[in-house]
């Protein structure tokens, strides 16, 4: 079944609607071990017959202990040969007995290629529900939300065609350009002031400045600032600081920018939205935008929000001051948990603290296994045992698991997740992190191997200067917009006189950005949501006194590891302290969309 029955519509639920919704999850979150096991036995039901269950000679089993005892645990990589077949155009039933719609890209697998994820038509349907969801349960914290507007930056992403005619295109361009989004039934809760024409545009600045132009236009309106993820909403706002005069003309004249060349988007808005001159808006924009204090620029510019809607939960939780400044301190809503792979759950207390964020994982979606998470445990001398979905323990921390309907079987989605209570009989989870990773800036995800390699890399290019890298570590550096790789580096002169000049260290910069993932430099390149990557270059004995502080504290002398990337404040205060020269990446990284689609996904 695509979706649960009990809900008519996975899209804009009218008032009347709202207390179904909250009904719904009450329901199944009270039933959710019955819930996944017929999860589960409709999962491998319908697929019974595809190439990849049948290799483990399941023979239409549906019990749990049967399909664990039989199908293996395992992540993307393992996944890749058959997922390949797909990308150049096997329409054989390999994964799933419904057709491969299309592929989701998303972060890049531990050798730094883009994963591609194959999904199925009806999948759409249950994120949608998950979206659907959200808003019934908002309200019950905020109400009259249905009163005004919702200032939402969304955006499309570039999209290209396998080998075998499949679309690749991340998760939320999907979504966007789906049917079912786009002739969605009008929603009070889900107004939004950006129109369709403008999230639809691929070019980021028009989409970025329409959107821009619309929410000012409208401010008065707007109860709701969002995005989805907390760098987004922070790039938004810097754009607002580079083009503000701008926009200040086009609203006190009546005209739009002519870089505005869109021609669907740029009727739209001229016909719709700038139906004439407003010189006192425009001054207000003026006023608020030229002085130089920027604090609470959000509800000073749109004084009626009553929240921020993004995502501040893991990695995202780093930009979490930069997001009090600009709002005052207004409270943050993560509403919901979802990937590439598969929609999760929703927050049930979406204006708690950032730090208190948990998600309740809906048991209808796929079916979950958790893997035990401790990092000192040796899966060689005892391989850890998954727990189901409803018998995870309070306060573990697991690995995420999922069988999902569109064919993915025990896959290891790579997130690890800490269990803070029950919701009925639903866990809820606390997003801990992306294992293995390690830097992250947006979407971007850099784990120690990736950068020790990258550093190595760069490293080559100071050979020939009789230098080498004693030390390293790095820092996510988010005080600026948009926030950039720290690499702090020791190095080794073995002749001061010839010693890398100022142009090496730069291009070591560069080198170390174009040996990370397609991911990063995507992000660097097209998305421009990451920033120059900088080496902080550190005297002799920098790295030395920082094994000494950590032992201070208690570190073991003989397991100390060098840190090879750092949060601790007084531990970045160390290292600044003895900066001797600072570099930067000269240029970006090379990227193409059509480099990522052929020379990112094959060996």
């Amino acid at each position: 079944m695509a979706v649960d029955s009990q809900l008519s519509s996975p899209l804009a639920p009218p008032a009347s609607q709202m207390d179904a919704k909250l009904r719904f999850i009450e329901d199944i979150t009270k039933n959710t071990d019955s819930v996944q096991e017929r999860v589960l036995a409709e999962i491998l039901t319908r697929n019974a017959h595809t190439e990849y269950l049948n290799r483990f000679q399941l023979n239409g089993a549906t019990h749990r202990d049967t399909f664990k005892s039989k199908v293996p645990v395992v992540t993307y990589e393992d996944l890749q040969p058959d997922i390949e077949r797909v990308v150049n155009g096997d329409r054989s039933p390999i994964f799933s007995s419904h057709p491969i719609s299309e592929l989701l890209t998303s972060s890049g697998t531990s050798s730094g290629k883009s994963k591609l994820i194959p999904t199925i038509e009806e999948d759409m349907e249950r994120r949608l529900l998950i979206f659907s969801l959200q808003m019934p349960i908002v309200n019950l914290y905020v109400p009259g939300l249905d009163k005004g507007k919702g200032l939402y930056f969304l955006f499309v992403h570039a999209e290209t065609k396998t080998p075998g005619g499949l679309v690749a295109r991340p998760v939320l361009t999907s979504c966007y350009k789906s049917d079912l989004y786009k002739t969605r039934p009008y929603d009070p809760f889900n107004d939004y002031t950006s129109p369709m024409e403008a999230i639809l545009c691929a070019d980021s600045f028009q989409s970025m400045y329409t959107q821009m132009l619309c929410g000012l236009l409208m401010r008065r309106q707007v109860l709701r600032v969002g995005a989805i993820f907390a760098s987004t909403l922070l790039r938004v706002i810097r754009f607002l600081q580079l083009n503000w005069k701008q926009l200040s003309h086009d609203i006190s004249t009546g005209t739009l920018n002519p870089k505005i060349t869109d021609s669907s988007l740029r009727e739209c808005i001229i016909s719709k939205y700038l139906t004439g001159p407003n010189p006192e808006l425009a001054q207000f924009v003026s006023n608020e935008c030229s002085t130089e204090d920027w604090e609470g620029i959000v509800t000073r510019i749109w004084p009626n929000t009553k929240y921020l809607d993004v995502i501040v939960s893991g990695a995202m939780g780093q930009y979490i001051p930069m997001l009090e400044f600009y709002s005052r301190s207004l409270p943050m809503v993560s509403t919901a948990y979802a990937s590439s792979e598969c929609s999760f759950g929703v927050n049930l207390s979406p204006m708690c603290k950032p730090t208190e964020i948990a998600y309740t994982i809906l048991p209808n979606m796929a079916y979950f296994e958790f893997l035990p998470y401790d990092t000192s445990f040796s899966p060689i001398l005892s391989p850890p045992r998954l727990v189901d979905l409803a018998d995870v323990d309070i306060g573990k921390k697991y690995e995420l698991v999922i069988t999902t309907y569109a064919g993915l079987y025990r896959y290891r989605v790579g997130d690890v997740l800490q269990v803070t209570g029950f919701h009925n009989m639903a866990p809820q989870f606390r997003f801990v992190k992306r294992k293995n990773a390690m830097l992250c800036i947006d979407v971007d995800n850099t784990d120690e191997a990736e950068l020790q390699q990258a550093v190595e890399n760069a490293s080559v290019l100071l050979r020939r200067f009789e230098t080498s890298v004693v030390e390293y570590t790095s820092y996510a550096y988010t005080k600026t917009i948009p926030g950039h790789y720290v690499i702090y580096w020791e190095l080794h002169v073995k002749d001061a006189a010839n010693s890398p000049p100022e142009e090496i260290l730069n291009q070591c910069c560069l080198t170390i950005e174009e040996s990370l993932n397609s991911v990063y430099i995507q992000s660097r390149v097209s998305f421009n949501s990451v920033g120059p990557l900088e080496i902080r270059v550190v005297k002799n004995g920098t790295f030395e006194e920082l094994m000494d502080y950590a032992i201070s504290r208690g570190a073991s002398i003989n397991q100390y590891k060098t840190p090879r990337c750092v949060t601790f404040a007084p531990i970045l205060q160390l290292l600044d302290r003895r900066v001797i020269s600072v570099h930067f990446s000269p240029s970006k990284p090379h990227w193409t969309p059509e480099g990522r689609r052929l020379s990112d996904n094959k060996e």
